[in-house]
């Protein structure tokens, strides 16, 4: 009842928002690297890219704070680790951002970390972020600097 609710402290359940992406958008062009060489040798590469991701963070954040139009998803990039020591990059979908705590889904498959699914929820402190990404409903990005950096590669 509401008089019960009011006494009880009630922990909200999490808010998952709806994730857009257009069928047009670019696919994910995954860079194995093997070799903590061959790792430092990439985040040397991507740390530009990484640094121009952190300096424009905030207005994509204060965009996605203050509602993104309908058919616009917010995602973050970040790595995550499992227990062996293996991580991995991932697309986190931003269901919400709390302060520095950004909570959302993994979304894209795993290839090497265990222990983790996409959909899976994911918590972590924006000081992990390595890149943004806005995806629009015409299949267009805003952000992902490190992403279409990484795409050149592969090209």
């Amino acid at each position: 009842t509401c008089a019960l609710l009011l006494l009880l402290p009630c922990a909200s359940p999490p808010t998952q928002r709806e994730v857009f992406v257009a069928p047009n958008a670019p696919a994910d062009k995954p860079v194995d690297t093997a070799g903590s060489a061959e790792m430092e040798r990439m985040d040397h590469l991507i740390a530009p890219y990484v640094e121009q991701a952190r300096a424009t963070y905030p207005q994509a954040k204060k965009r996605f704070l203050a509602g993104l139009p309908p058919g616009q998803s917010f995602f973050v990039t970040t790595r995550i680790h499992d227990g062996t020591g293996a991580f991995e990059q991932v697309f986190i979908a931003v269901d919400r951002i709390d302060g520095s705590t950004i909570n959302g889904r993994i979304w894209n498959d795993l290839g090497l970390v265990r222990g983790y699914d996409r959909g899976d929820q994911y918590r972590f402190e924006e000081a992990k972020i390595l890149d943004w990404l806005i995806a629009n409903p015409d299949g267009t990005e805003e952000g992902n600097f490190v992403g279409k950096f990484i795409d050149t590669l592969s090209e």
